[in-house]
């Protein structure tokens, strides 16, 4: 497998001959002291592992199933959130867009803008992320194949950055159902830039739960074992202490008791293949 590009996101690099890492933390900002707890406990084991680690929530969860649904503090109380979990444990922030008047508020506060797989053919969300100066984390649409990523790649690259990385999260396998086909991270990764498996949406079933989406947590762990035998750069897994209790995407994020474990095994899987 290729050997992408190294992209300095905080304090390390990552890509190329750069160790694993991991973006993990809770779906949404469901409140200050919450996300901030979850924050340094996984930072903590992360510090443990010697895993490079990069927080992620989101201030405002645009494309809930349900116009009822809870989707966050918003921008203005999500972003002075997440400058305190920067500030405080001194760690990198990622966060999602939805909206290209919202990007440079945005990149004033976190390490790296997140594009959502639903919204990854968007010209001049692309375009804006990419001249903000800020990484740009891609999530590969649940309706594209690896291959069609290059696309996405040409238009982040013409409107001016390399500091990109790419995003698998599962394809869409008939209705309300996702599949991950492990052939994706290689195909991304040849693309030059550095390759993240999420573990947590990969298991998601898109609107399973009739107004919401429901998931298999169970195949996390899996999935996560099978993504580091063929080789990827990182991984991304939505993590919270009460999944029963989150208020989105509760059924298929780890639990926080949960996460060290896992890493733990992931880990055993590095030492034999790498990176692939």
């Amino acid at each position: 497998m290729a050997q992408p590009t190294e992209v300095d996101i905080g304090p390390f690099s990552v890509g190329g001959s750069c160790p694993h890492f991991l973006i993990a933390g809770p779906c949404v900002i469901e409140s200050e002291k919450l996300v901030i707890e979850t924050a340094a406990a996984i930072a903590e084991i992360a510090k443990d592992l010697g895993i490079p680690y990069i927080f992620k929530a989101s201030y405002d969860k645009a494309n809930r199933t349900s116009i009822s649904s809870f989707r966050g503090l918003g921008i203005a109380e999500g972003l002075k959130i997440l400058k305190k979990i920067k500030r405080e444990l001194g760690v990198p922030i990622l966060t999602d867009i939805h909206e290209v008047q919202d990007v440079s508020q945005v990149a004033e506060a976190v390490d790296v803008l997140q594009i959502p797989a639903f919204l990854c053919r968007q010209t001049d969300l692309l375009c804006a992320a990419a001249k903000s100066g800020r990484v740009v984390n891609v999530k590969k649409g649940q309706f594209l194949s690896p291959w069609d990523m290059a696309n996405v790649v040409n238009k982040l690259q013409e409107a001016g950055t390399r500091k990109i990385f790419l995003t698998e999260r599962g394809a869409s396998f008939g209705y309300q159902n996702l599949v991950v086909d492990m052939r994706s991270l290689p195909v991304m990764r040849n693309l030059g830039y550095p390759v993240v498996f999420d573990a947590t949406h990969s298991v998601q079933l898109p609107g399973g739960g009739g107004t919401v989406s429901s998931g298999q947590r169970e195949f996390v762990a899996p999935l996560a074992r099978a993504a580091a035998a063929v080789g990827c750069d990182g991984f991304f897994m939505e993590v919270h202490p009460r999944p029963e209790e989150a208020l989105s995407d509760g059924p298929n994020m780890i639990r926080l008791s949960e996460l060290r474990g896992l890493l733990e095994q992931l880990q055993a899987i590095w030492q034999v293949t790498g990176k692939g």
